[in-house]
């Protein structure tokens, strides 16, 4: 039994439309799902992901309109990871996010780092595997300069020693060799993997806000869920119950970093109530939540797809 990578990664944002116009605009991810934060349905839980709206490539947003700017301290992550498929691509992105007027850093090590207009941090990298590349298409980006998912994430922890324990034995993450200064492993299962890692923290407590990371998700089988959750609590840890978002089922839990770790199955998936021509055009909402569409849309503000012919 082996968790398949990343499932997906959730974060916040203060503003709904600059965040679909620098993520399906500028990065050209497709926004894959509109719809509400199950927990807290006055806000919009927006998905984006490549064309298909596979895990593994899905980054989502919690809006919070008009929340301060967040920063990542200890038991937060503080940057996400993304495949490029050619050295090519480098030189792609490090021009077009430029021109967009992103402030770009290209270091000795082949990788393009760049922060999103709320603080978040990106960074690119050319990674050869044989995991299937999840691609969104846009106008702009040729397919093969495409990002192709997600490669991994990394937090900030002061003792990732104390991680160790569940990672390997519970969730079955391999280590692996780290950057210096930083301890990393691997979850990979049959068909996808993900990395994750650890850095020494800033001195400045971490808080939570637009550009900060929520959550990270892990994908599971969906038959493997509840031996998943079996395992993180005989290891110590108290994951929730099962939680049924309709998309898919979640378990979630904090590491021992601090972290919040979710295990997500990979399906049913998002054309459970949509078509896959038209993902993310209208807001949807689960079957548990539609009675509160009157109340719910009136509250929520109007957000152009950079996408979708207005």
């Amino acid at each position: 039994m082996k968790l398949e990578g990343v499932h997906h990664i959730t974060a916040i944002t203060g503003d709904a439309q600059k965040n679909v116009d620098f993520y399906v605009g500028v990065l050209g991810l497709r926004l894959v799902k509109k719809t509400v934060n199950q927990d807290d349905p006055t806000v919009y839980h927006l998905f984006y992901a490549d064309e298909k709206g596979d895990a593994g490539s899905d980054l989502t947003f919690f809006e919070y309109p008009g929340a301060p700017q967040g920063r990542a301290g200890e038991g937060m992550i503080w940057g996400i990871r993304w495949r490029l498929g050619t050295e090519g691509a480098l030189d792609f992105w490090e021009k077009r996010l430029a021109e967009q007027g992103v402030e770009v850093d290209r270091g000795d090590d082949g990788v393009v780092r760049f922060a999103d207009p709320e603080g978040l941090g990106h960074a690119l990298k050319v990674v050869e595997t044989d995991d299937e590349p999840l691609v969104a298409e846009h106008p702009e980006i040729p397919e093969e300069m495409a990002l192709q998912g997600f490669d991994g994430a990394i937090a900030y922890s002061s003792n990732p020693e104390a991680s160790r324990p569940l990672l390997e034995g519970a969730l079955g993450f391999e280590p692996i060799g780290g950057e210096p200064g930083q301890s990393g492993w691997e979850a990979r299962g049959e068909s996808r993997g993900g990395l994750w890692g650890y850095a020494e923290p800033p001195s400045e407590r971490g808080l939570q806000g637009a550009g900060s990371v929520h959550h990270i998700a892990w994908a599971s089988q969906m038959d493997d869920h509840q031996a998943w959750r079996e395992r993180v609590i005989e290891a110590g840890g108290r994951p929730t119950p099962v939680i049924d978002r309709f998309y898919f089922r979640s378990i979630y839990f904090r590491e021992p970093s601090g972290v919040l770790f979710e295990i997500a199955t990979l399906g049913p998936g998002f054309t459970v109530d949509e078509p896959l021509e038209s993902l993310g055009e209208k807001l949807s909402l689960p079957p548990d939540y539609e009675h509160l569409r009157e109340q719910v849309e009136p509250v929520l503000r109007q957000i152009n797809n950079p996408r979708v012919p207005a």
